[in-house]
């Protein structure tokens, strides 16, 4: 069946249905990247697994292959700054000046976030200008405890 319907439609549509807002990092030898997702979905308890998608000309989309894991800050209200920050694709030279963020081994845990999860790269799945990564959820921490930040109409808002 043939649809009426283009991206511009969408979207418009989309961007009045609340998202939450969280940033995927990946670290490969020491070279970290961030990204802004609105896409973050939980997809099984048993086991534990999440997705989101990732443009496939965005840097984090061959980094995350390489490292086979990455880690999502839940962002909490009053943080969309650092949402615009990793939506921006700033030059990773760039990219971590100022950034606050919390010990770990692996990839980069975004300070004052609602929580993290550390994933590993389980599956992935071609959808059109995206790919849909599929990460096998290895550990969850919580952190700040408040409203978290979503993304509508183009804006941020409290959840």
């Amino acid at each position: 069946m043939k649809s009426d319907t283009n991206g511009d439609q969408l979207r418009s549509l989309l961007g009045r249905f609340p998202s939450g807002v969280a940033v995927v990092t990946v670290d490969v030898g020491g070279q970290r990247v961030g990204l802004t997702i609105a896409t973050l979905v939980g997809l099984s308890l048993e086991p534990p697994l999440v997705g989101f998608s990732v443009a496939g000309q965005a840097a984090l989309h061959e980094l995350l292959r390489e490292a086979g894991r990455c880690a999502v800050s839940l962002l909490a209200d009053g943080q969309g700054s650092l949402a615009e920050h990793f939506a921006r694709g700033v030059p990773p030279i760039g990219m971590w000046e100022g950034i606050a963020t919390e010990p770990s081994p692996g990839s980069p845990l975004l300070s004052g976030a609602l929580g993290w999860i550390e994933c590993a790269l389980r599956d992935e799945v071609p959808t059109g200008t995206h790919t849909l990564f599929v990460c096998a959820v290895e550990r969850v921490v919580h952190g700040a405890d408040g409203p978290g930040l979503v993304r509508v109409r183009g804006g941020f808002a409290s959840a």
